[in-house]
């Protein structure tokens, strides 16, 4: 392996740093193997990696002997990775997609996501990688390890109280969040000013018993003025209501007349736990279809 540093100053020859796309280069060898073991990558596996930069994490995810589609949108490190894993692009374990990730078509059959993501992605990233769990054409995401700012990893997660927020309520509903090593600046180049951390998510396919973008929509909605009671957030009904099944304004205003004298109507959105959210979505389209 020609390791992380000789890939990073491979590609700090052809490539100035561009700030704008949150190009800070994990250049510990052991912690970028950390990753790999997160995700219990083994040969059977299809991974995504996202902004793979040098190719740190893609030689060793390589070396493990799974597939790797790599989605990268500078197109300077994208040449660089053309040269430096050509080998691999021949053989077809190495598919290198030039693009957005946010944008682009990510193959059907992938099995875990292993990325250092840029920063600035990480939320509409996780709305990805949601989509896709649920999308009844793709294949299972199982596992998914990804490296961010240490704060974002604890509002994922919902680490403390403060920590509580749409973000980690709405990932819940598909996901088993988890903090893992925290990764301090030095060992990045360029240095990040704050501390990263790796966090896993793992699918855990639960059924519930009522449309789970009714639920999202609640939580998007009542989180975006969190002082409020929800007796004055969901009074209006959500902005995109119309994207759920069956739903309209009509529809809503039936159901919030039905939960007048409802004592949650009374709490803050930070108050109520995953099961408290699922049961008032529930009871929001039973009173309604009465």
């Amino acid at each position: 392996m020609r390791g992380a540093r000789w890939l990073v100053d491979s590609l700090r020859a052809k490539l100035p740093f561009d700030k704008s796309l949150g190009q800070h280069f994990l250049i510990n060898d052991d912690l970028i193997r950390r990753a790999v073991e997160l995700g219990e990558v083994d040969d059977d596996d299809h991974v995504l990696e996202i902004g793979p930069g040098p190719g740190v994490l893609t030689e060793v995810l390589l070396e493990r002997g799974c597939r790797v589609t790599a989605i990268e949108i500078d197109p300077i490190a994208a040449e660089h990775l053309r040269g430096a894993f050509a080998p691999e692009l021949e053989s077809g374990q190495l598919n290198l997609i030039e693009g957005d990730v946010l944008e682009a078509t990510w193959p059907n059959d992938l099995s875990k996501t292993v990325a250092n993501i840029p920063y600035q992605i990480s939320s509409p990233l996780i709305e990805h990688l949601t989509r896709y769990l649920r999308n009844p054409r793709t294949s299972n995401m199982e596992h998914v390890v990804l490296l961010v700012q240490e704060e974002f990893a604890e509002r994922l997660v919902m680490e403390y109280e403060c920590d509580v927020g749409s973000l980690g309520m709405t990932a819940a509903l598909d996901w088993d969040c988890e903090l893992e090593d925290k990764i301090a600046p030095h060992h990045f180049s360029p240095n990040p000013k704050v501390n990263s951390r790796y966090v896993t998510m793992e699918a855990h396919h639960e059924k519930w018993p009522c449309d789970v973008k009714l639920v999202r929509q609640m939580i998007h909605q009542t989180f975006a003025e969190r002082r409020k009671k929800l007796r004055t957030t969901l009074k209006r009904s959500p902005r995109r209501i119309n994207r759920v099944s069956g739903w309209h304004s009509a529809r809503w205003k039936v159901a919030y007349g039905h939960h007048a004298e409802d004592e949650r109507m009374e709490a803050r959105p930070e108050e109520l736990e995953l099961d408290d959210w699922i049961s008032l979505a529930k009871s929001f389209t039973l009173s309604s279809e009465n």
